[in-house]
């Protein structure tokens, strides 16, 4: 039996088939996609198309308008400070005591002579009782002198309402008497000033010679045993002489 051509025809089929696959699948091992049919749907819209939908374009974002910047109220200028000035220094209580020529010059039994006390309060203290008072060594006297009966001198002060003049104690000591134990005095502000009038005679019997008279500034509500530049805030002398009238 004669069986050739049966096996070539055979062998001829076998090597054309995975040609024929290849060309229907395009590859030789997946297989081919399906073809989409070009007739339009049952429903009559076309099919999607295969590319990816586009994403729509985002619009610009609106300009934001600019705030419109509102002046504020002009504020009314605050008023300049004024320089706040230094204080003041503290000043103190001065006493000054005046005659004509600088000095007494006093006659035993002559006429009196005239001088005044200023008092010049300082900003540092009020003073509710300030009085002067007036103070002077005894005289040692002259060979014939005697003294007599009346006081040696008569110290008086002009009473600035009246006119009259009004005796003032004239202590002759050589020791000082504390502020406690005086007593009067008048008010004195701070920064006030006063001026009073006084005269002093020798009598006709006293002695004569050369003592200061001494002029204090006292405040009578001064404590015991407290300072004496608080007792005596101000003191001042004035020349004194006493001589015989021949």
């Amino acid at each position: 039996m004669h069986v050739r051509p049966r096996l070539l025809i055979a062998s001829a089929v076998l090597a054309a088939l995975p040609a024929v696959l290849t060309a229907c699948s395009g590859h030789p091992d997946h297989p081919a996609a399906p073809t989409r049919s070009a007739s339009p749907s049952p429903s009559g819209s076309e099919s999607p198309t295969a590319t990816a939908p586009a994403t729509p374009a985002s619009s610009a974002p609106a300009p934001t308008p600019s705030p419109t910047v509102t002046s504020a109220a002009a504020s009314p200028a605050a008023p300049a400070k004024t320089p706040t000035a230094p204080p003041a220094p503290a000043t103190r209580l001065s006493l000054t005591a005046a005659a004509r020529g600088g000095a007494l010059h006093l006659v035993r039994g002559g006429p009196a002579q005239e001088f005044t006390v200023t008092v010049q309060n300082g900003n540092s203290q009020a003073y509710r009782h300030l009085l002067v008072a007036f103070q002077m060594e005894p005289l040692t006297g002259e060979p014939g002198d005697l003294p007599g009966p009346a006081a040696p001198f008569v110290l008086e002060r002009r009473d600035p309402a009246t006119g009259a003049w009004h005796a003032v104690d004239l202590r002759i000591a050589t020791d000082a008497k504390p502020a406690h134990l005086y007593t009067g005095g008048t008010a004195l502000a701070p920064d006030a000033v006063r001026t009073d009038r006084y005269r002093l005679r020798a009598t006709a019997t006293g002695p004569t010679g050369s003592s200061p008279l001494m002029v204090y500034a006292i405040d009578a509500d001064a404590a015991e045993g407290g300072s004496a530049e608080f007792g005596h805030p101000g003191h001042v002398s004035l020349p004194l002489t006493t001589r015989r009238l021949v």
